[in-house]
């Protein structure tokens, strides 16, 4: 931009006062002042457009960088599952023979031989809760007040709310 120093500056005031007079001089410094204003409000739009051009041509670059990327790396994993699809259909052949031997061998073993011990405890574990069940559930209502077990469950709110005294009468403590 223009070099302009505090002496050019005082030098371009005095010419001016000189020339134009004093009675013109502030309303031709506003103006001036406006002028330069808008100058430099529109230099600087012009700068942020094309900053803004620059950064959507960079953003242009980098998405087409993306796409390329996504579609070599869609190309390689469809390979790659093509591979592996064939390589599992020989698999799966191999294995189907193995299983109809282990079939076989399954069918000829005995139950014992079949059975895991984990599946005995799952059995016994459900058998127990519902032996557990079919007793408690059939117990009379006063005896489960009695031993502890609970009919009906109220909240803290709705326990408070029965038992608070009635808001109608008068607390009376000397009767």
């Amino acid at each position: 931009m223009i070099d302009l120093g505090l002496t050019k500056l005082a030098l371009i005031g005095a010419v001016a006062l000189v020339v134009i007079g004093p009675e013109k001089l502030p309303a031709v410094a506003r103006m001036a002042g406006t002028l330069f204003g808008r100058a430099q409000r529109y230099i600087s739009s012009v700068k942020a457009e094309v900053s803004r051009e620059m950064q959507m041509d960079e953003l242009r670059k980098m998405q087409s960088s993306i796409v390329e990327a996504a579609t070599n790396l869609n190309k390689t994993v469809s390979g790659d599952l093509a591979d592996v699809g064939k390589e599992i259909s020989e698999a799966g052949k191999e294995l189907g023979d193995s299983l109809a031997e282990a079939n076989d061998a399954f069918e000829g073993a005995s139950h014992e031989q079949r059975v895991p011990a984990d599946w005995e405890l799952a059995r016994k574990r459900r058998d127990f809760r519902q032996k557990k069940l079919s007793h408690t559930s059939g117990l009379p209502i006063w005896f489960k007040r009695q031993s502890g077990h609970r009919a009906r469950v109220m909240s803290g709110a709705a326990r408070v709310a029965r038992f608070r005294p009635n808001p109608g009468k008068a607390a009376t403590f000397f009767n």
